[in-house]
């Protein structure tokens, strides 16, 4: 599985690009966008192409899952502590750790979460530089929630992260940082052992 999330401020051309990166199989589609405001979310989504929405998760703007039939959210740590995912019970839910000993406490209500940051990150300089996650994986033992790997991922060591125990990635900076997304989606795509 290759997911990819959104930066938090808006892209150029960034609808287009997700529509493309959707055709050229991307999997789920995170959209944080903490800082607009509703109007831009709807506008948002109303540009992805409506066979792909499905498949985008919201990190914000819950209400306007329905108008749109979308039945993914994320909930950050904060959010998943103090239970505000518990109205979601129906729906499909992911969430984020930060240990492995987190991820394999968490109950089996998430379909997914995200353990970060497994490398340097990308688009956060400085951020997981002595990170130990990409070894402490190894100590999964939680088998009915999927592991995501995030951060610092991108074409040149995306199939390492496949040799772990993970269940897929998610790409953020590598795509969104380059001159070139759908180029590196594809080499990313290319690498992982199952597609």
């Amino acid at each position: 599985m290759i997911i990819v999330i959104t930066p938090e401020e808006l892209v150029q051309n960034e609808t287009e690009i997700i529509n493309a990166l959707f055709q050229e199989g991307l999997d789920l589609l995170h959209i944080r966008k903490p800082f607009i405001h509703s109007e831009e979310m709807t506008d948002f989504i109303q540009n992805i192409h409506s066979e792909f929405h499905h498949q985008l998760v919201l990190h914000s703007h819950h209400d306007l899952a329905e108008r749109f039939n979308i039945s993914r959210f994320h909930f950050r740590e904060t959010d998943r502590r103090n239970d505000l995912f518990k109205s979601f019970a129906d729906k499909r839910i992911s969430t984020s750790v930060h240990d492995i000993e987190t991820f394999n406490e968490l109950s089996d209500d998430w379909e997914y979460a995200f353990i970060s940051p497994v490398f340097p990150s990308i688009s956060k300089k400085g951020y997981g530089e002595n990170s130990n996650i990409s070894n402490e994986i190894q100590k999964r033992n939680h088998p009915n929630v999927k592991l995501i790997a995030l951060g610092g991922i991108h074409e040149n060591n995306v199939s390492g992260v496949f040799n772990s125990r993970v269940d897929g990635v998610a790409l953020l900076g590598a795509i969104w940082e380059s001159n070139n997304p759908l180029d590196i989606f594809r080499k990313c795509r290319k690498s992982v052992p199952s597609l």
